[in-house]
């Protein structure tokens, strides 16, 4: 008799869940653009810059996180959800920047092009989204075959950096309230440390070459 796999039933919840933000700030611009109740601040459109932008972060985070509970809860199947929560990070990432393009330079591209140039926190953002790219192209399981497990481990390292341009993106962003930036400063810290540290201690359990 085949085993029960009580994974398919969360699947679809982590989904839902993950839709969860972009549902609720799209209703919330349409109840602003509307003039109704329930809707965002005077500033709608930077609200819906710095509302993507924050849970872009938080989605790279929590995949960051999938790693560390595995292996601290032996819970191997939640590797089950690190590629659907990967591409919703590159999907709010995708979010953030044509908010951006968009209602911020209006598909201006020089002006967005001297925005990179003179804005350190502009400069950090599009690096951060363009490093998710390549993970999010190379996140089925033909490339995996394709490039082979080892390669394909190291390009997707790149969120490692993506990660740190996030939080530099937002440090320069909030520019005087930095403790949101902090806090996830230390977060990534703490997720990259632990990582860091299990590869130290895989190298050190190898025995020596004869």
């Amino acid at each position: 008799m085949p085993k029960y796999n009580r994974w398919w039933i969360l699947k679809p919840v982590v989904f839902l869940l993950c839709l969860t933000p972009t549902l609720w700030i799209s209703r919330a611009g349409w109840l602003t653009f509307q003039g109704l109740p329930g809707g965002l601040s005077a500033n709608p459109l930077d609200d819906i810059i710095e509302f993507t932008g924050i849970w872009t972060l938080r989605f790279l985070m929590i995949t960051l996180a999938i790693t560390p509970l595995r292996r601290i809860t032996g819970i191997s199947s939640l590797i089950r959800f690190r590629r659907m929560l990967g591409l919703f990070t590159f999907f709010q990432g995708c979010l953030h920047l044509t908010s951006y393009v968009w209602f911020d330079q209006t598909f201006l591209w020089g002006e967005i092009l001297k925005d990179i140039i003179k804005r350190p926190f502009i400069l950090s953002g599009m690096i951060g989204v363009t490093l998710m790219v390549p993970l999010a192209v190379t996140s089925t399981r033909k490339w995996i075959a394709r490039l082979g497990g080892s390669r394909w481990q190291k390009v997707h390292r790149l969120i490692y950096l993506s990660g740190i341009a996030g939080v530099i993106h937002y440090y320069f962003y909030e520019k005087s309230d930095i403790v949101d930036p902090l806090a996830y400063g230390i977060l990534l810290t703490i997720l990259l440390g632990f990582r860091g540290w299990r590869a130290m201690r895989q190298r050190g359990l190898k025995p020596a070459a004869t």
